[in-house]
């Protein structure tokens, strides 16, 4: 039982087990500043609420506008390369926050860092792609999220050790801290082996380019699906804490208890939950439950604000749980899709194509679910479902639309080698 367990938790090779601890750290780097940036935006940047709010936004459609571009950045510059480069001038951005004073200084920052880590996070993905076999993917990037959460548990302690002290000096370290920590990742991911990526290219008349991503119509609409559906992070993080405080009985205490059964649950079930999504049928399934899922939520924490104590308390958890499994099912078919249905050729320009995505969530979904949770009640948590519901059903079509366009018009197969190989000792 306990070896069962430990499988579940503990990656089985060498590689595996490297990119994991590199996940650990860098999840622990940034973890530590997200924690205490309201702190430290207002009482050392000397920003508003609305400054802040107004600057995330800007930064937001930045990346937006550039997330194509940064994706096939990564074509150009390799894929290890440019995450090591990325994670180095990351960290270089963090030891600058010191210095940011007022408004401007802030939006420029906060844009630049924004780009950075977008262009980093498609190289990382394009590397997790390339250096695994096919049947290995989706099992590896779910281990690595899985260190995550661990990561960004570590990094929230720190923020707290900080923000407890309270001083200046204290509040200000934070950021050198995630800054020292992203040198140490840097450095860790030059040490992973290098790709060795070879793709046929024919001469002549008949050469075969295969089209840009954003002509794949398949693939851009399934990055919006996967985006909406990835919006069950809007409802754990901005949505479901404002409903408890504003629209029901529970204790304001219970927010904590329910972030850290997300924590345990992602690190226990997210290898668990990515069995199976390693084809397009595998993630459409995962897709179904991930909208049953959302679903349940919905339906769930609308009928808390008629309930009283206890039974107020059970159902939110429950509720959050069910959030839970629709974020860890929607996590492995985001990977099962981008492996699947990503041209090999192409590799870094589809997976900025797939972020889009990512890149309208947090500007559409926490103002509209926000609006629809705290002013409509119960009707607007149905609304809510549905939109879930319409992305996991649009996700079919648009899946095998995908398939079939990959199918009719993908490029040269290029042959990715990493320099080690998957031993398990």
């Amino acid at each position: 039982m306990m070896l069962r367990f430990l499988r579940g938790i503990v990656p089985p090779t060498k590689l595996e087990r490297d990119l994991a601890l590199q996940s650990v750290l860098s999840a622990f780097a940034t973890g530590s500043f997200l924690t205490g940036t309201a702190v430290f935006f207002t009482q050392i940047v000397g920003l508003t609420g609305s400054q802040i709010g107004l600057g995330m936004s800007a930064a937001a459609f930045v990346t937006l506008a550039l997330s194509i571009p940064l994706g096939r950045l990564t074509d150009r510059v390799g894929a290890k390369r440019l995450w090591m480069i990325s994670a180095f001038v990351e960290a270089l951005l963090y030891l600058a926050w010191p210095l940011a004073a007022g408004f401007v200084s802030f939006v420029l920052l906060l844009a630049v860092l924004a780009c950075v880590e977008t262009a980093g996070r498609s190289a990382r993905n394009v590397y997790r792609i390339e250096v695994f076999p096919r049947d290995k993917r989706v099992a590896a990037m779910a281990y690595q999220r899985a260190a995550r959460n661990v990561g960004y548990t570590l990094g929230a302690g720190t923020a707290g050790v900080a923000l407890g002290i309270g001083t200046r000096e204290a509040i200000i370290a934070v950021p050198l801290v995630t800054a020292a920590l992203l040198l140490v990742n840097a450095v860790m991911i030059s040490f992973l082996p290098p790709i060795r990526r070879t793709v046929e290219v024919a001469a002549g008349p008949d050469v075969h380019v295969s089209p840009a991503a954003l002509r794949n119509r398949g693939f851009l609409a399934l990055s919006v699906c996967n985006g909406v559906l990835s919006s069950n992070q809007v409802l754990l993080n901005v949505v479901v804490p404002l409903w408890l405080v504003e629209r029901t009985d529970a204790p304001q205490t219970l927010l904590a208890w329910l972030f850290g059964t997300n924590t345990v649950l992602a690190v226990l079930l997210q290898v668990r939950a990515s069995r199976g999504a390693d084809s397009v049928d595998g993630s459409l399934r995962a897709v179904r439950w991930s909208g049953w899922a959302f679903v349940a939520s919905c339906l769930v924490l609308s009928v808390t604000h008629e309930t009283v104590g206890w039974v107020s308390i059970v159902l939110i958890w429950v509720g959050h749980i069910t959030i839970t499994g629709a974020e860890l099912w929607q996590s492995a078919s985001d990977w099962g899709f981008t492996s699947e249905l990503s041209d090999p050729s192409r590799m870094g320009d589809y997976q900025g194509v797939w972020g889009l995505g990512y890149q309208i969530e947090p500007i559409v979904f926490p103002a509209l679910y926000t609006f629809l949770a705290l002013t409509w009640g119960a009707p607007g948590w149905a609304v809510i479902a549905a939109i879930g519901v319409a992305a996991a059903v649009a996700s079919h079509p648009a899946a095998r639309a995908a398939e079939r366009y990959l199918a009719r018009h993908g490029g040269p197969v290029p042959v990715t080698t990493p320099t080690s190989s998957l031993e398990t000792t």
